[in-house]
């Protein structure tokens, strides 16, 4: 068996080598994967790879989402950050989940991947895949975005917005909640469409179901466009397509908790149906 390690800024190395001797001492290979690995190291290194355990915050946890899906690589997330509202255990709780696993004791959850593809003129520019959402927004000094909405080859209309979040179920609770988009049961294959400070008040979130495509195309712009908050934006430039669906394969999830446990972790992280006012 071989377990990969894909950890984030905040982890020291001291706790990297002592999992690797933890490894070593149940005859488990394992091997550390760089976040910036080049594409050849990654594939490499994945080949015979079991299990991706990332060490880190959320952050951490979509970028061993984004090289696993596509290999059927079951993930385990070990919080290190401050949220942690994907990964599945806290740091201080990574000896009992590794047992757990290696005792056969999880279940695995399946959620949706995103598949983005950014075309020009016909041509596809870029295509990424992610687990919570592909972002369109203004930029430099376009101060509103102009786009038209298309689903499965029907015209759903044109918006001026901010920008607009397709987003996952797994995405629903991160910006899309932040811009005024529903909640989703993170198994669900929906995608939903979220329309960032739109300039009429009657423009709304859209939930689609599964096996939609969502076209977004720049009649107004320039914007860029980011898929799970990576780095730099891509530049959208008026004409672009911007067309999301569901990737092919969906995201394994190892899982020690229940399935219902969502809804409390709803409660123990974002804090969602608390009284505003404490119970006396």
């Amino acid at each position: 068996m071989r377990i990969c390690l894909i950890r984030g800024s905040g982890v020291e190395q001291e706790e990297v080598d002592s999992i690797f001797h933890a490894m070593r001492a149940r005859q488990v290979d394992a091997v550390e994967l760089r976040r910036d690995a080049k594409a050849g190291t990654v594939a490499e290194l994945l080949k015979a790879t079991d299990v991706i355990l990332t060490l880190g915050g959320d952050g951490t946890f979509l970028a061993g989402a984004r090289v696993a899906a596509p290999r059927d690589i079951p993930v385990l997330g070990v919080n290190h950050g401050h949220l942690g509202f994907l990964t599945e255990i806290e740091a201080h709780e990574m000896s009992m989940g590794l047992s757990r696993f290696f005792d056969g004791s999880y279940r695995i959850e399946e959620r949706t991947m995103l598949q983005v593809t950014l075309s020009r003129k016909g041509r596809s520019m870029v295509q990424e895949i992610g687990l919570n959402e592909v972002v369109v927004d203004h930029s430099g000094e376009t101060h509103i975005l102009r786009l038209e909405i298309d689903v499965g080859g029907q015209r759903v209309g044109v918006i001026d917005a901010d920008g607009a979040i397709v987003a996952t179920a797994s995405g629903s609770t991160a910006y899309a909640l932040a811009s005024g988009g529903p909640i989703l049961e993170p198994t669900l294959q929906d995608l939903l469409l979220v329309p960032m400070s739109p300039f009429a008040l009657t423009v709304r979130p859209i939930v689609f179901a599964p096996g939609q495509e969502i076209s977004l195309t720049v009649v107004r712009g320039p914007g860029e466009m980011r898929v799970d908050g990576q780095g730099r934006g891509q530049e959208v430039a008026i004409g672009d397509v911007v067309s999301c669906g569901s990737h092919a394969k969906r995201l394994k999830v190892i899982r020690f908790s229940p399935p219902e446990s969502f809804y409390q972790r709803l409660a123990d992280k974002l804090g969602w149906g608390r009284p505003l006012v404490p119970k006396k």
